[in-house]
């Protein structure tokens, strides 16, 4: 029965489940009479803040990848609650408990859990338990999926090693605490025993501990194989595609009335050669073209080692010193539409790999993590296991 559940066959397909997401938010919309309607209209318009105004413009605003970071949101406390749960005994917590975990769960401060649970029933479940309390767990389909899940974990593991290696040789020392790689895991689909795991690789990794305590990953043997970036590959096969993915203008004067073919000429003096992200920048003034340059090379090719090839402030700032990443990377982004577009709020906006997503904003190449997430999504907006069951009675 647990390998018919687990068939997708039936289910809406993710970019569906992102179509609906409004009405999964909220259900039943309140109605306004004509008379409110207008008192809004009439109320002081308040000042947008950083937090709440938009990275892009109405006109330049690519809708799927802005609907990708609301999905983000949604499915929030599931992400964490299914993260959180899997390490606790039973894979179950006492609802009372629940309630002042909001950080940890990842619903909103001064909400009841028991409305974030209700909003994905067929993979979580609050029930009595023999002590009177009231408590959640995972269903039996939940269940079956984490264990999916671990399967996906081991068959990846050495795709997931590479990635780690590859971190290493981009961090300006060769060395990175393993309390942010741990931070970070999901974004690169890195287990959550990987901190046990690597014990099995002592050729890439070596444990250190600094006098403070922290646990850091160090870099063992330099591989010039894996020291390629995915833009250096790339300009072997597609030159002109490379050339037009950064921009950095040459400063000149109106005076010279260029054209638009000559001045993307002129541009590209400034432009090449790129700057690889694993070459030795120790030397670079932290304000120099080359500088700007390593540090864009250096997200492009951070944003290749993720699993969907996007990630959020929190994440970047995560390894900023580590990668020598200045205050300054939002407005260095932004200056470089053709390869990233950010998405969301100036506060918390997420960039995209704009090459990585085709133009109807969907993930050209997913990793089986991504297809197994998406997938999950579908399942926790089913209303009941039966209705799970009923569309799939035909496998």
């Amino acid at each position: 029965m647990a390998s018919r559940l687990l068939s997708p066959k039936n289910l809406p397909t993710f970019q569906t489940l992102i179509s609906i997401l409004p009405f999964l938010q909220n259900p039943n919309p309140p109605s306004f009479s004509s008379s409110s309607t207008l008192n809004r209209k009439n109320k002081k318009k308040k000042k947008e803040s950083p937090r709440t105004k938009l990275v892009q413009h109405e006109s330049h605003r690519i809708h799927p990848f802005e609907e990708i970071v609301q999905c983000d949101i949604f499915f929030r406390f599931l992400t964490r609650t299914k993260s959180f749960l899997s390490k606790q005994p039973e894979h179950v917590l006492r609802l009372d408990d629940a309630g002042k975990l909001y950080r940890e769960l990842g619903f909103p401060r001064g909400r009841k859990v028991a409305r974030s649970i209700d909003r994905h029933p067929s993979l979580l479940q609050v029930y009595r338990h023999t002590d009177g309390k009231m408590w959640f767990g995972f269903t039996d389909l939940m269940e079956n999926l984490l264990q999916e899940e671990e399967k996906i974990m081991d068959e990846m593991e050495k795709s997931r090693v590479l990635i780690v290696r590859k971190l290493l040789m981009m961090s300006a020392n060769k060395r990175i605490p393993l309390s942010k790689i741990y931070h970070c895991r999901l974004l690169f689909g890195i287990p959550e025993d990987f901190r046990d795991r690597i014990s099995k690789y002592p050729d890439y990794f070596r444990v250190v501990f600094e006098e403070n305590g922290t646990r850091v990953l160090e870099l063992v043997e330099w591989d010039p194989a894996l020291a390629v970036s995915t833009l250096e590959r790339d300009f072997v096969l597609d030159e002109d595609r490379v050339k037009k993915a950064f921009k950095f203008p040459v400063s000149r004067g109106k005076s010279l009335d260029l054209d638009e073919d000559d001045a993307r000429k002129l541009n590209l003096l400034n432009t090449l050669p790129l700057v690889s992200p694993y070459s030795d920048c120790s030397d670079l003034k932290i304000w120099s073209l080359e500088a700007e340059k390593y540090r864009v090379g250096l997200v492009h090719e951070f944003l290749n080692l993720t699993l969907e090839k996007r990630a959020s402030i929190h994440h970047i700032v995560e390894f900023k010193e580590e990668f020598n990443l200045t205050k300054h990377t939002y407005h260095m982004l932004l200056k470089q539409p053709n390869t990233f577009y950010l998405a969301g709020t100036e506060m918390n906006w997420t960039v995209f790999l704009r090459d990585a997503y085709g133009e109807d904003g969907v993930l050209i190449d997913k990793d089986p993590q991504v297809v197994f997430n998406e997938k999950l999504y579908r399942y926790s907006c089913m209303k009941e296991v039966k209705e799970i069951e009923l569309g799939v009675s035909g496998d």
